[in-house]
């Protein structure tokens, strides 16, 4: 694995989830271990950012990897800062909600006419 410096990267995995953190090493396939890492959940207008530590990322599950500018904001300001409890309310609602509403698709999808 190649040493790198402190580039504070985004990488965005296979199943939606976003790390920040600085890149301390990475090789040929991808492998990439995050120093200082966390996990950005977004939900709606709320955020939060869960501490992860030191943090390998196996290369098969990498989407794409982005240096950020550390002299530019992260967030839009209108985002709000939530607790991890907060935010896992939030997603658990986001879900709840768009179970829901695959449901109520299932249940009128009768009166498709085609």
């Amino acid at each position: 694995m190649k040493r790198i410096g402190s580039e504070k990267l985004l990488v965005l995995l296979r199943d939606g989830r976003k790390l920040l953190g600085i890149l301390r090493s990475f090789d040929q396939f991808a492998n990439a271990v995050l120093e200082g890492a966390c996990e950005l959940v977004i939900v709606g207008d709320l955020y939060c950012d869960i501490p992860l530590g030191l943090y390998v990322i196996r290369g098969e599950n990498v989407v794409l990897i982005g240096e950020l500018d550390l002299d530019k904001e992260e967030l839009p300001s209108h985002m709000t800062f939530v607790s991890p409890a907060e935010i896992r309310r939030a997603q658990k609602a986001e879900m709840e909600s768009s179970e829901l509403k695959g449901t109520m698709k299932q249940r009128m999808d009768f009166l498709d006419m085609d």
